[in-house]
């Protein structure tokens, strides 16, 4: 069975630990991949991250969007969206049925 985590600052992420997710803190861009990678090949199949950590990783992020295992899911941080996950699921229905139905 797999595991879920949650990366991003500890005020966006801290109501995480409450669902029984595994909550990672980072706030640089060294610090967020080493602690992806580190949740990629430890048996967790859902990551969510937030958007402004997600902007610093971009080639972390699309590695991993190429696998089928994690999941890698952009969330929102407590300061808001900046629509990054919304564009890239958009993107993603349209590549699948051939138009944008959202």
């Amino acid at each position: 069975m797999f595991k879920i985590a949650v990366v991003g600052d500890k005020d966006s992420i801290l109501a995480f630990k409450a669902l029984g997710v595994d909550v990672f803190t980072a706030y640089e861009s060294e610090e967020t991949r080493k602690i992806v990678d580190f949740i990629a090949h430890n048996n967790y199949g859902i990551i969510f991250i937030t958007e402004e950590l997600a902007k610093l990783i971009p080639d972390t992020i699309e590695r991993y969007n190429k696998e089928i295992i994690p999941a890698v899911i952009l969330i929102p941080s407590n300061r808001g969206s900046l629509n990054i996950g919304m564009d890239k699921i958009n993107e993603r229905v349209e590549k699948a049925v051939g138009t944008n139905i959202l």
